[in-house]
């Protein structure tokens, strides 16, 4: 997977909640995802890496900031109005890794990051529950991206 990072310039700026002349994507992903953000009437309001949630890590036992990657204000159908907590990932990287026959030092590390992740996401779904918001992970999969 190319990696890509860079300042992203919305066309429309005054529904960028926070500093719209420093956003800063870090991959393809999150690209996507503000064009998208940035064209779709129904979005009313976003924001991105804005929003703070504590959680605590299972690796040190001690309290973290997830800063996370999107806020997401919308019209839906019926004329309500959502707000979301959005996270984007490869598809790969959001379900445990599967137990290789011989436990290598790239397993492991994959093991401790989707500890972090799991920790991150749910003191993030509390939390937006906690306000009658929504969390969800997007995956490269939902945004129709694949790689070769």
């Amino acid at each position: 997977m190319k990696s890509y990072k860079g300042r992203f310039t919305p066309k429309n700026w005054e529904k960028y909640k926070g500093d719209a002349t420093n956003i800063t994507y870090r991959s393809l992903l999150e690209l996507r995802f503000m064009v998208y953000l940035d064209k779709t009437n129904e979005i009313l309001e976003w924001s991105s890496e804005e929003i703070v949630v504590p959680y605590v890590s299972p690796l040190d036992r001690r309290q973290h900031r997830y800063f996370v990657d999107f806020f997401v204000r919308k019209r839906m159908s019926d004329g309500s109005v959502q707000c979301s907590l959005v996270e984007i990932k490869p598809k790969g990287q959001t379900y445990a890794p599967k137990i290789p026959k011989k436990k290598t030092r790239k397993y492991l590390t994959e093991v401790m990051t989707w500890g972090v992740n799991s920790a991150k996401w749910e003191a993030a779904h509390a939390y937006c529950v906690y306000r009658g918001w929504t969390f969800q992970i997007i995956t490269d999969h939902d945004l129709g991206i694949t790689y070769k």
